[in-house]
């Protein structure tokens, strides 16, 4: 695989010595004008004769499973350079369209009104990793001598030691032969927004006037002339010198950039930013900070954005309004997770000057518009500051895994390497880890690491972490002022698995809303649901099998979101039968019950043991893998959900004991953090509970971040109905 860099913007793959990508706009990643390199050139397919057989081999090469469908006449606009290839006739077996009858390499005699498209079916063959770049600005397809790919800001020395991250300095960029500067002279604010939002800053500010000096030397670009809103600096007007330097930039200035960083990041001399008022657009699902899944806020409840027309410019609005810098990739087709709720967008055009996405033009969605698998989220420039230094893996059988090192500072000043203690080690930290070394999500916290080959790091030097899962770096996260590790040694250390993707779950809160009724079930039917500790702790002193219990039933369907099947954390050796319900438990607790009164405290509860992860349904296209029957493999598929109907035993809460009143039901999945997932704020479900003795009512089921924060807190608030006691 290569990906072309975001100065080109479009996804390309390699097939033995042939690169294919697909491009034009608009469109979605899955589609597109069909472009071939060959001899150095990028070049276009006609549509004479063209074929779905034709389609079907150019999609499979691109990635995908198959085509859906082909375009004509430059339906994704015209291409530029040669037609390389012309009255193209594929049987559909080829592994490639250079095996495909043609009239030859750059024989043809069509123009580039006639360029070919497809449309893939959005299923990746197994070992594809798309980056679904969708490109808003064409440059020239020849990459000549002065392309540059990177921009850096080099820090002017003043004396002040480097502090990170780097919001001033000179203006920078990468040639193949080395780093150049930019001529100061013209050098304007636009200019200057557009490198700071390349380096992870979303805007800019007046910067300090440099002296000429030293600086000077190897200043290769000049009179650069931005709008201000494009993603890099490469696509903005500018003249390269040639010969005599002094001629091009008169007095020798280099260009000097300050950046305003974002709230997350504004830490200088100790002071942060704070939000004046809550963002009304917000990222979920992604692995790194600055992406995800785009979510707006609409009514006080949170919803997604359609792919539709989605591309760099709409992103580059998001991310500038979240406190980061400009878009580094618009994604389309649900790439990171598909979204739960309403779709409040479609079909975004923003011109990248909006201060928010809701300032950009859009249409509102209607029945049938679009689905939660065309998600639109966004990949953004996020400062760097170097975290991944303080930190590294070893012993591992791959990059991804190993036991957590990282760098301390001893007593006399020198960093040396040094392990963490496994003690209370869990998902939440591994995220973490995972996101500071760049290596993706979570998919285990491991305590133990005696497994793994070890190097001469033995001594602990941090004990106690705790995180939320949010932090960018380990060292944000809470943890001991001096090691406290029971099981010393490195045999105990902390370690991670991490991979590209990870699961996410959350529950069908309207379903749990409409299914909720009162059973008075009979002592003499709960023997099992006793054993498996499903009834209140007063059940014990029942007069068994005389009476009943009165419960609380309601049906859970839960819907894996993510982009990985969710399975358990023990394996199949490690399960525990059950002889009385007869069947195995692969999780100990699975979900939560919890009715709470309208303080929040605890009156009665309940739980879930996993006894039997399964597919119950799938989404059209989607095939079930999981059957626990027989003691087959367990887990929810993406994309399939698993329903624990209200008639079995244990989906319930014994409110046997509960007074008539007003409650919160609450129902947390992987309440303990088991298994890896790529957003936990979204496991918890809140309905309003009315209970007159006789009925019980729930209303206002809702996930636990499916509404603002102003909202949620009015639901905290609730004071429930005082009227509804049975004398």
């Amino acid at each position: 695989w290569e990906f072309l860099t975001v100065t080109c913007n479009q996804f390309t793959v390699i097939l033995d010595s042939h690169k294919l990508r697909l491009a034009g706009y608009p469109r979605k990643h899955n589609e597109g004008r069909v472009e071939v390199f060959y001899k150095g050139q990028w070049g276009t397919i006609c549509d004479d004769d063209f074929t779905l057989a034709n389609a079907h081999v150019l999609c499979r090469q691109l990635g995908f499973v198959s085509a859906t469908g082909w375009t004509h006449s430059a339906k994704y606009g015209k291409g530029t350079g040669q037609i390389w290839l012309d009255n193209v006739q594929c049987s559909g077996s080829e592994k490639g369209v250079e095996f495909c009858e043609s009239r030859g390499w750059g024989n043809s005699d069509c123009t580039h009104d006639e360029d070919a498209g497809v449309v893939c079916k959005d299923e990746r063959l197994p070992g594809f990793v798309d980056s679904n770049v969708i490109e808003v600005t064409r440059l020239p397809m020849q990459v000549d001598e002065n392309h540059f790919q990177e921009v850096r800001l080099r820090p002017v020395a003043d004396g002040a030691p480097k502090r990170m991250p780097v919001t001033e300095g000179v203006v920078e960029v990468k040639f193949k032969d080395g780093w150049a500067r930019v001529c100061g002279l013209g050098w304007g604010p636009k200019n200057a927004r557009v490198v700071c939002g390349m380096m992870g800053f979303p805007s800019e500010r007046k910067a300090r006037n440099l002296a000429a000096s030293k600086l000077a030397s190897n200043i290769r670009i000049h009179s650069v002339a931005c709008a201000g809103n494009e993603v890099h600096l490469s696509v903005c007007p500018m003249e390269f010198t040639k010969g005599n330097v002094s001629v091009a930039c008169p007095g020798g200035v280099p260009a000097m950039v300050s950046c305003l960083a974002g709230p997350q990041f504004s830490h200088i001399n100790g002071k942060k930013r704070k939000i004046k008022t809550p963002s009304k657009v917000r990222l979920k699902g992604g692995a790194k900070t600055g992406e995800g899944r785009v979510e707006v806020l609409r009514n006080n409840q949170w919803g997604t954005v359609c792919d539709d027309r989605w591309n760099l410019q709409a992103a580059n609005v998001v991310c500038r309004e979240l406190g980061f810098g400009s878009a580094k990739e618009a994604l389309t087709g649900a790439r990171l997770g598909q979204g739960i709720g309403p779709i409040h967008m479609s079909e975004v055009q923003c011109t990248g000057w909006e201060k928010s996405l809701w300032n950009c033009h859009f249409k509102n969605i209607t029945l049938g518009d679009c689905k939660h698998s065309e998600d639109a989220s966004v990949r953004c420039n996020v400062p760097y500051m170097a975290y991944e230094q303080t930190m590294r893996l070893t012993g591992g059988r791959s990059p991804t895994e190993g036991r957590v090192e990282v760098a301390a500072k001893t007593g006399n000043g020198t960093w040396v390497w040094g392990l963490v203690c496994g003690e209370g080690w869990g998902t939440r930290e591994a995220t973490v880890v995972c996101r500071q070394l760049g290596l993706g999500y979570a998919k285990s916290g491991l305590q133990e690491t005696w497994y793994w080959e070890t190097n001469n790091v033995t001594d602990m030097v941090l004990s106690g972490v705790k995180c939320t899962g949010n932090e960018m770096s380990l060292s944000h996260c809470r943890h001991h002022a001096v090691v406290n590790c029971q099981k010393a040694g490195s045999r105990f250390a902390a370690g991670v698995i991490c991979s590209d993707t990870a699961s996410d779950l959350v529950l069908n809160a309207p379903l749990v809303e409409q299914t909720v009724y009162i059973e008075d079930r009979p002592l003499h039917m709960l023997y099992c649901a006793a054993e498996e500790n499903c009834l209140s702790k007063t059940a014990a002193k029942a007069n068994w099998p005389y009476g009943h219990r009165r419960l609380l039933r309601f049906s859970s369907e839960i819907h894996n979101i993510g982009r990985a099947d969710f399975r358990p954390k023990a394996g199949r050796h490690s399960w525990v039968w059950h002889e009385c319900h007869r069947h195995y438990h692969s999780m100990d607790i699975f979900t939560h019950y919890d009715l709470l009164s309208v303080n929040g405290t605890k009156v009665a509860d309940g739980h879930k043991a996993s006894f039997c992860l399964e597919d119950t349904e799938c989404q059209e296209g989607i095939s079930k893998r999981y059957e626990c029957a027989n003691f087959g493999e367990q887990g929810i598929t993406v994309a399939c959900w698993d329903l624990y109907r209200h008639d079995i035993d244990c989906q319930w809460i014994d409110i046997t004991d509960v007074k008539p009143g007003n409650y919160i039901l609450q129902v947390i999945i992987n309440p303990n953090y088991e298994v890896a997932e790529s957003d936990f704020t979204n496991n918890a479900m809140k309905c309003n509970c009315k209970y007159d003795g006789h009925r019980i009512w729930l209303h206002k089921c809702h996930l636990g971040d499916a509404f603002s924060e102003e909202a949620e807190k009015r639901f905290e608030q609730y004071p429930g109905q005082l009227n509804n006691r049975i004398s």
